[in-house]
């Protein structure tokens, strides 16, 4: 029968020692000369003895930064990906918190939104966004799209301009099937409600958009220049539909009254105009 020693002695048979280990007399295991921590571990398995490497401490902490600027960087290239699909147009990626100037006393509603997502989620709880043009409608709703994106969450603003284009000259099969893809994102966010055009099949496709994100139970929120009163009152049956749903699911908050271009200086409206493409920062 084999000695206890005679089995240390196989395992290091082709163990090299580098020039930062040591063989610990003590336990027969190698160290690191940096960590005094052991590079070998020992365990039994039927009967016999195994001295498989491990980390010692200084390569754990090695191995553990790198394990986190690994998940960090497959992180941002998620968000990334997900900016990338979520935000159609560009100008989008500066609606942010960080761009708040404060003149919207509404925004801490934004705020809110986040911070309460995930309850927001679980109620299906939109909000639908009404008020004046250049008031900070589309800023609010991209403030929160943002941020939701950059916590991971499945995002799209889009606006019903662009849904029509996608869906006109689509067979019948077609269009379901794509409408049905716009509930694969967690939030919805239809930008600029009441400027598409008023035709049969327009209005046919906006109420599928709006009662399919009805029916899936997910949230949605709607920017719109039309009124409360007009949106409780409409004139036909066409857009009741469409509103009734709206309202049902999306709790109204009034942005101020204020234009937020006229509101500011016009020196920093021209700045911002001139470095942001048609002064995106401050749209409704």
């Amino acid at each position: 029968m084999k000695k206890f020693t005679d089995e240390f002695t196989n395992q290091f048979e082709n163990w090299e020692l580098q020039p930062d280990e040591y063989l610990n007399e003590s336990d027969h295991l190698i160290y690191c000369t940096k960590c005094h921590t052991p590079r070998q571990g020992r365990y039994t398995l039927q009967g016999r003895v195994f001295m498989p490497p491990i980390r010692c401490k200084c390569q754990q902490e090695i191995y553990d930064q790198e394990e986190a600027r690994r998940k960090l960087s497959e992180r941002q290239a998620e968000i990334k990906r997900m900016k990338a699909s979520g935000l159609q147009d560009k100008s989008l990626y500066d609606y942010t918190f960080e761009k708040d100037t404060g003149i919207n006393p509404e925004m801490h509603l934004a705020h809110k939104y986040v911070e309460n997502w995930d309850d927001m989620k679980a109620r299906s709880s939109g909000l639908l966004l009404w008020g004046d043009v250049g008031t900070g409608k589309s800023f609010f709703a991209g403030c929160i799209a943002n941020a939701l994106l950059e916590k991971g969450v499945p995002v799209l603003m889009t606006n019903f301009s662009r849904i029509l284009n996608t869906l006109t000259g689509m067979h019948f099969e077609d269009r379901n099937q794509f409408i049905d893809s716009l509930n694969r994102y967690s939030l919805l966010i239809i930008d600029d409600l009441g400027i598409e055009r008023n035709s049969e099949f327009a209005l046919e496709q906006v109420f599928n958009v709006i009662d399919s994100r009805y029916r899936s139970k997910k949230p949605l929120i709607v920017t719109t220049n039309l009124t409360l009163e007009e949106l409780n009152k409409p004139t036909d049956m066409a857009h009741s539909r469409i509103y009734d749903r709206i309202l049902e699911r999306c709790a109204p908050i009034r942005i101020n009254n204020r234009n937020i271009r006229k509101t500011m200086p016009l020196q920093i409206y021209m700045k911002r105009k001139k470095y942001c493409c048609n002064d995106i920062l401050y749209q409704k």
